[in-house]
């Protein structure tokens, strides 16, 4: 049975035949919104669920004093249930500005004429979205240099791509952790949240029904990377990993992952760049065919 508002509960691997189902309809855009996301992230974000009439909610309280929703997920208009679910927080949970984080332009559209709502672009969380077929071919003058990367890294570096399964999760693991130790996952806590995330989706690989690709270079995984499809046309990677003593590993899993994962699928969401400079500009460096807005909406006053 599925947790009914105003009682939450925390996500659970079980809970993911309803939560999909439900995320499915809507054919979300944004990132955060599949099963998947939510719950290999569920204990840094303190993600519970609920279900309010016929809309999906989703409580974070784990990152700051103050909890918030993700965008309730269900029909529309959900005018109605936003402002209800933001009065609910500001008086159960004593939240002095509630709010709604990562909604996406649909949700916008359905409540930018009432007037209890301030609306805010918030440009750290849009995602990146590619044309699958830029990323595999790299065809074009625009991606001189990274064809020329790979081509450099294929001269230089035997390797095979291989789809995951069970029995090479356990190297991807080990990767991770080395990827860890170099980069002190301990001394940060998004890294450290990132690194139970990267932990969670590969323990329960099956159970989630996600895709996933390597690189084995001398028999052992350098690189791996995990995603699945988000909506009919666009599929979302959620985990990218590869061996920073190896240059050029990043590029090469990409390209590989598109050419293989999923040929009949005309996107590729990538996520966000949470402000980093590196990060976006690596983003950027790959041309993506559009951004996907996420908005922060607040209750007034």
């Amino acid at each position: 049975m599925f947790p009914e508002f105003p009682h939450f509960r925390p996500i659970q691997i079980e809970d993911r035949h309803e939560m999909h189902e439900r995320l499915w309809r809507y054919q979300p855009q944004t990132s955060e919104m599949t099963f998947t996301n939510l719950f290999i992230w569920r204990s840094h974000y303190g993600f519970q669920w609920a279900v309010y009439e016929d809309w999906l909610l989703v409580l974070c309280s784990g990152l700051s004093p103050d909890p918030f929703f993700l965008p309730p997920i269900g029909p529309p208009s959900r005018r109605h249930v936003a402002r209800m679910a933001l009065e609910w927080i500001r008086k159960a949970k004593g939240v002095p500005k509630p709010r709604i984080e990562r909604a996406d332009r649909r949700l916008v559209e359905e409540i930018y004429e009432e007037d209890a709502f301030f609306i805010e672009p918030i440009r750290d969380q849009f995602d990146y979205v590619y044309r699958r077929q830029n990323l595999m071919d790299l065809a074009g003058r625009k991606y001189h240099a990274k064809r020329n990367h790979i081509t450099k890294f294929r001269s230089s570096h035997p390797f095979n791509y291989v789809p995951l399964h069970p029995g090479n999760l356990n190297a991807c693991v080990e990767l991770s952790g080395f990827w860890c130790e170099l980069h002190r996952c301990e001394e940060d806590l998004n890294l450290m949240g990132e690194w139970e995330a990267v932990r969670e989706a590969l323990a329960h690989f099956q159970e989630l029904q996600i895709q996933g690709g390597a690189i084995v270079m001398n028999e052992k995984i350098k690189a791996f990377t995990l995603g699945e499809q988000l909506n009919e046309e666009t599929a979302v990677v959620h985990i990218e990993k590869a061996d920073p003593e190896i240059q050029g590993l990043y590029a090469v899993i990409n390209q590989q992952f598109c050419e293989n994962a999923w040929p009949s699928i005309p996107f590729v969401n990538r996520e966000q760049d949470l402000g980093e400079p590196g990060l976006r500009r690596a983003k950027l460096s790959y041309f993506p065919d559009h951004l996907i807005e996420k908005f922060e909406i607040t209750l007034k006053k």
